[in-house]
């Protein structure tokens, strides 16, 4: 149950950024840039960034809506994402993704949990600064935007389908305008 009162038919982050517009559109633009900007990264690969840290990070409306936009954006689909969010050492990703999603759990324990060699094997997997960068930003991103959705108590509905659906929507449309006169 919310915290604030949202409107309980707009879930998760969309009902606060409803609440909060004035808010929402700094939101919305840095998860725009993060997730579907210009970047060496494609948009699945950073989405499964924001859904493994979202899982890590025991945010069910972030997890499950980013891991549909992962699934629907990524070769492997579903089975490749939840395995990711299960055990990045076992999931069947890139040596240069597996390396850039232990330094995404590094961020969301700590920023200095982010030690040089997890850098240097990164590096050492191909990975670029840029794309290091982006990592890291994107997952002390979303430790703020799961903070925000269970700090706030955020409807977080239990429906599969809709959160296909929602990856769907997001995949094709970005974020800009989420919870902007929802």
């Amino acid at each position: 149950m919310p915290h604030i009162p949202v409107d309980e038919n707009l879930p998760g982050i969309v009902g606060l950024l409803a609440f909060r517009p004035e808010t929402a559109a700094p939101l919305n633009q840095l998860a725009e840039v993060l997730l579907r900007g210009p970047s060496s990264l494609t948009v699945g690969e950073r989405e499964l960034i924001a859904a493994v840290v979202s899982r890590a990070n025991e945010c069910q409306f972030c997890a499950r809506s980013h891991a549909a936009v992962a699934a629907e954006a990524l070769d492997g689909g579903t089975p490749m994402v939840d395995a990711a969010c299960q055990d990045v050492d076992q999931a069947p990703v890139s040596p240069k993704i597996r390396a850039l999603l232990k330094i995404a759990l590094a961020t969301r324990e700590s920023g200095r949990a982010v030690t040089g060699e997890l850098v240097a094997a990164a590096r050492a997997q191909g990975a670029t600064d840029t794309e290091i960068h982006d990592t890291v930003l994107i997952a002390a991103a979303f430790c703020l935007y799961n903070r925000y959705v269970d700090g706030l108590g955020a409807v977080t509905p239990d429906n599969s389908e809709l959160y296909r659906q929602m990856g769907v929507r997001l995949l094709a449309d970005g974020y800009l305008g989420i919870g902007a006169g929802s």
